[in-house]
């Protein structure tokens, strides 16, 4: 059994949205979220904006959550953010069945996914 692992102590630049149970594979929410990592976080609102992926809603939801929470908890410079990790992790799959030919039965597996994104503040240039 053992312990729970730590969980990750953020730095004073860093902000954290995390959203659970999200109705989607991670392999199919994994490829909207590698699409905004590094980019800067007006840029990376606008592709998801426009982003043809169903999900891509939902993370711009968590992308905007986390923005929120590096202006008004950590009072972070909004223009200067960045994604700077967003990751996906497995959750529950829930278990169904149809029924097929000859009495037998055809399980269908309906995955959830856990996201995490996190922003943080480009560090200043000297010449600013």
């Amino acid at each position: 059994m053992g312990k729970k692992p730590a969980d990750r102590v953020l730095a004073d630049t860093e902000a954290k949205a995390f959203l659970a149970s999200i109705r989607t594979s991670p392999r199919k929410l994994n490829l909207v979220a590698e699409s905004i990592r590094g980019l800067k976080a007006d840029v990376a609102l606008n592709a998801l904006t426009f982003s043809k992926r169903r999900i891509a809603v939902e993370v711009r939801k968590v992308l905007q959550s986390a923005i929120a929470n590096a202006e008004n908890n950590h009072q972070l410079d909004v223009d200067r953010l960045y994604v700077a990790e967003a990751f996906v992790g497995k959750a529950m799959v829930m278990k169904r069945w149809k029924a097929r030919a000859r009495g037998r039965v055809g399980r269908i597996e309906k995955p959830f996914s856990n996201l995490t994104v996190i922003v943080r503040e480009r560090a200043e240039a000297a010449g600013e």
